[in-house]
């Protein structure tokens, strides 16, 4: 589907990359770089994530640590390989306050990563989803703090319960009301959104 997509977008480059493997991030930084010949790049979402429906009472040591690698420390080591980038980006922008037009990190995250909302939610206990997630969240406000320093905004959004192969189709939104949502969101944000969960419709969530 995405080379379909690219193949009728020839300004959509595909490069090859699995968050689960540092070294593969750090080539796709580098692809990024050569494709950018000299600019910045002022956005990253790091939208990869992986959900298996595991309980308390099923979850073990190893599905807990490959859900954390794809989930938190994928977005970890891609903001650190993509950061010079993101840098630039800010550096070069005319503009003064954090936005995504001037540079941003975006994680993907979910309300099942929220603390104070899990009682409405734990009809799906997912303990390896929600845990990693949480720890997501964490890391966008400790990025928030540390990168905003230099121009970033960091901001996790919650897409929705959508339905794809990860939502299933008993989910509750469309893949283009969701994306729909999200593309609003994106350009409003700002200084005050930064280290913030955020849902598709720009409203937020608490920890």
């Amino acid at each position: 589907e995405l080379r379909d997509l690219a193949s009728k977008h020839p300004n959509l480059v595909l490069v090859k990359l699995d968050v689960a493997n540092p070294s593969a991030i750090v080539s796709a930084a580098k692809t990024v770089e050569g494709k950018l010949n000299g600019a910045g790049l002022n956005l990253l979402i790091n939208n990869a994530g992986i959900f298996t429906p595991v309980s308390l009472e099923t979850v073990d040591s190893e599905e807990m640590i490959r859900a954390y690698k794809t989930n938190a420390v994928g977005p970890l080591l891609m903001a650190q390989a993509f950061l010079p980038l993101l840098k630039k980006a800010a550096q070069d922008s005319r503009e003064e306050e954090l936005s995504c037009n001037k540079a941003a990190i975006i994680n993907i995250s979910t309300l099942l990563g929220s603390i104070e909302r899990t009682p409405e939610s734990y009809f799906k206990p997912v303990i390896s989803y929600r845990c990693s997630k949480a720890a997501l969240n964490m890391l966008t406000r400790c990025q928030a703090l540390t990168y905003g320093k230099a121009g970033i905004l960091c901001v996790a959004l919650h897409p929705g319960w959508v339905k794809t192969d990860m939502g299933t189709q008993e989910a509750d939104l469309t893949v283009d009301t969701s994306v729909q949502g999200l593309l609003s969101v994106l350009p409003v944000l700002s200084e005050k959104h930064s280290g913030m969960l955020l849902n598709w419709k720009g409203e937020t969530i608490p920890w």
